[in-house]
């Protein structure tokens, strides 16, 4: 029985990774459980996330093009041709990276 639902969940985790093009855990990292450090269970990624969004004014759930427009109303805030600074230009489009980064490579480009 055990090994049964052991074959089950292997064949969904790699049905899951063909059908959408990723990992169930890089999908939803709360599945990891903290195990896995470079997936988003570690409390000072998701701290670093939650500031970015923050900073961007972007929900958890906002696309690409979402936290494109975000970053470009941010700079145009932030451009020290504007009164800004650069480390505020450094900060805005470190956080943009972050954020498209932790939508996964389909989403880069």
């Amino acid at each position: 029985m055990i090994w049964r639902l052991a074959e089950l969940a292997l064949l969904g985790t790699v049905a899951m990774r063909f059908l959408i093009g990723q990992w169930p855990w890089e999908r939803w990292p709360w599945l990891a459980g903290g195990l896995l450090d470079g997936i988003g269970g570690n409390p000072a990624d998701r701290q670093r996330e939650k500031q970015a969004r923050v900073l961007l004014g972007v929900e958890k759930t906002a696309a690409r093009a979402d936290i494109l427009d975000a970053h470009r109303r941010l700079i145009a805030r932030v451009h020290p041709d504007r009164g800004g600074t650069s480390d505020a230009v450094h900060e805005a489009n470190a956080a943009r990276d972050l954020l498209l980064e932790r939508l996964g490579p389909k989403n880069l480009g």
